[in-house]
C-alpha cells in the first residue's frame, strides 16, 4: 500500500514540474522570438526593440488576404536612336489590395475585446503595403548598356492607388551597332509587406514595454517587370572596303566602299572626306546616289601626300549625308578610313642615266685601246 502511494506521489510530482517547464519555457519564447513590430505604425530603433513580445503577450483576431501588387510604366516616348544615352523615367505603382478577412479569436460580447479587434483591422489594412523596396535594370542585350551608378534604386514605402512623387531615373547607352527592334530591359523588384497584426495584451508591461498596442510580421517577396524600349529603323553605314594606298609626295587614287546595312534606304546620299596636312585632297564630296538596305557604293578619292610626312597608316574620317523617309537632311556618324602611307620607289633621273652613258663609254674606249696596243705589239 506505501509503494502505490509512493508511486503516486511521484507521479504528481512529476506532473508538476512538466507543467513548470512548459510555463517556463512559454515565457522564454516571448522573449527569444522577437518579430518585426512598431508602435502606432512608427518603428523604434530603441533598445525596447530587443524584446519585442511574440504569441505569449499578444492576440490575433483577424487574419486578412492580399498583397501589394507591383507594376511599371515607361513616361515618355520609347523610342530612340541609336548611339543616344538617354534617361528612362519610370513609374512604379501598386495595385494591391485587400479582398477579404478571417477572424481567428471571437470577442463574444466583450466590448474591450471588441474595440481591440477593431483597431486589428485598421492595421490589416496596411497588408498591402510595400516597404523597403528595391528596383534593379538590368539589361539583357550587349547592345544596350545601363549605367552602373543609376541601375539600383530604393524606396521606403509604396502604399496602394497612389503614384510616386518622383519617378525612378534610369541611365543608358544604346550601340551604334544596335539593331532596330524591341528591347526588353528587365526590372527586378524585391520589397516586404506586413504578413500578420497581433494585437499586445496588457501582460505586456511584464517586459518592461509601454505604449506598444500591436506587433506586426513581414514577408520578403520578389518581382521582375519588363520595360520595353524601341530602337527606330535607320540607314546605316559600313566601310567594307578600301583600295589602294598613299605614297609621299605623290597623288594616289584612293577607292572606297560604302555598305548600308540599316533598315530602311537612304536617298541621293553623298559621301565627304575630310583629310588634314600633312595630307590634302582634289573633290573631297562623291556623290553615291540612292543607296537602299543592303546596297553598296564605292567613291574615289585622289589624295596628296606632302613629301615630309610621316610613313604611318593614316585614319581619314568620312561621313555620309543622305534624305531620310521624312524627307529630312541627316548625316551619318563618322566613318573613318584607315590607308598605309609608303615611301616612294626611287626613280633614275635623265642626269643619272647620261652620267651613266658616259662611264659605259669610256670604259669601251679603254678596252678598245688597250686591245689595240696590244695587237701592234
Amino acid at each position: 500500500m506505501n509503494g502505490v502511494r509512493n508511486r503516486a506521489g511521484m507521479r504528481r510530482t512529476l506532473s508538476f514540474s512538466a507543467f513548470t517547464a512548459v510555463l517556463v519555457l512559454s515565457a522564454l519564447a516571448g522573449y527569444m522570438l522577437p518579430v518585426a513590430a512598431d508602435e502606432n505604425g512608427d518603428n523604434g530603433d530603441d533598445f525596447s526593440d530587443l524584446l519585442l513580445p511574440n504569441y505569449v503577450f499578444s492576440t490575433n483576431y483577424y487574419d486578412s488576404f492580399g498583397t501589394p501588387d507591383i507594376y511599371a510604366s515607361l513616361l515618355g516616348d520609347p523610342e530612340f536612336e541609336r548611339g543616344e544615352t538617354v534617361q528612362l523615367k519610370v513609374n512604379i505603382v501598386n495595385k494591391g489590395a485587400i479582398y477579404g478577412f478571417k477572424y481567428d479569436t471571437s470577442v463574444g460580447t466583450d466590448k474591450d475585446d471588441y474595440l481591440l479587434s477593431m483597431k486589428e483591422l485598421e492595421y490589416e489594412m496596411r497588408r498591402t503595403t510595400a516597404v523597403g523596396i528595391k528596383v534593379e535594370m538590368i539589361s539583357g542585350t550587349p547592345y544596350i548598356e545601363v549605367k552602373p551608378d543609376t541601375s539600383i534604386r530604393t524606396m521606403e514605402s509604396l502604399f496602394p492607388g497612389k503614384i510616386p512623387e518622383h519617378p525612378l531615373t534610369f541611365t543608358i547607352t544604346i550601340s551604334n551597332k544596335a539593331p532596330a527592334g524591341a528591347y526588353y530591359l528587365q526590372l527586378p523588384v524585391s520589397y516586404q509587406y506586413q504578413s500578420q497584426v497581433r494585437i499586445t495584451t496588457n501582460n505586456v508591461v511584464r517586459l518592461g514595454l509601454t505604449g506598444m498596442d500591436h506587433i506586426s510580421h513581414y514577408n520578403s517577396a520578389n518581382k521582375t517587370l519588363l520595360i520595353p524600349i524601341y530602337v527606330k529603323a535607320s540607314p546605316k553605314f559600313e566601310v567594307t572596303g578600301i583600295s589602294g594606298n598613299l605614297v609621299v609626295g605623290e597623288t594616289q587614287t584612293i577607292d572606297v566602299t560604302y555598305k548600308n546595312t540599316g533598315e530602311l534606304t537612304a536617298e541621293d546620299a553623298t559621301v565627304r572626306m575630310v583629310v588634314m596636312r600633312p595630307l590634302s585632297i582634289g573633290q573631297s564630296v562623291v556623290r553615291l546616289g540612292t543607296m537602299a538596305p543592303g546596297e553598296s557604293r564605292t567613291a574615289r578619292f585622289n589624295i596628296l601626300a606632302d613629301s615630309d610626312a610621316v610613313i604611318k597608316t593614316y585614319g581619314i574620317d568620312s561621313e555620309i549625308k543622305y534624305y531620310d523617309e521624312q524627307g529630312e537632311i541627316t548625316i551619318s556618324d563618322n566613318l573613318e578610313v584607315s590607308v598605309p602611307l609608303e615611301i616612294a620607289e626611287r626613280k633614275i633621273g635623265a642626269f643619272e642615266l647620261a652620267f651613266a652613258g658616259v662611264i659605259i663609254l669610256l670604259i669601251f674606249i679603254i678596252v678598245n685601246v688597250l686591245r689595240n696596243l696590244k695587237k701592234y705589239e
